[in-house]
């Protein structure tokens, strides 16, 4: 079972890149999807999650109104669109699934699996 996190790169402040987290192994449709991010020095983070029909979607308060968040259960991945972007939003991009169903806010020690993140880097 693999979780694998792409779409990251070097970014102009202002610029909109997608993040896509597409499952392996195991379908994990019927489970809320995740996104944190991690910068150096920091603790992991909560960015956006989104429930197992993508009908109910939650966000940071540092992101909200810029990125949106969506899943294709028939393609087993997780998006994340990320808008206006800012230098602070660079980190480490790292997508999770929460199989134990801890609930919004989530309980990231209950997360698993984890991708391998993605480098997201906002030059100003």
């Amino acid at each position: 079972v693999q979780l694998q996190a792409s779409g990251g790169g070097l970014v102009p402040a202002g610029g909109s890149p997608r993040l896509s987290c597409t499952a392996s192994g195991r379908t994990f449709n019927r489970y809320a999807w995740v996104w944190f991010r991690q910068t150096p020095g920091k603790e992991r983070e909560f960015v956006a999650g989104v429930n197992w029909s993508g009908g109910s979607r939650f966000y940071a308060d540092s992101v909200k109104g810029r990125f949106t968040i969506s899943r294709d259960n028939v393609k087993n991945t997780m998006y994340l669109q990320m808008d206006r972007l800012r230098p602070e939003d660079t980190a480490v991009y790292y997508c999770a699934v929460d199989t134990v169903g801890s609930g919004w806010p989530v309980l990231e020690s209950k997360l698993d699996p984890w991708g391998q993140g993605t480098q997201v880097t906002v030059s100003s």
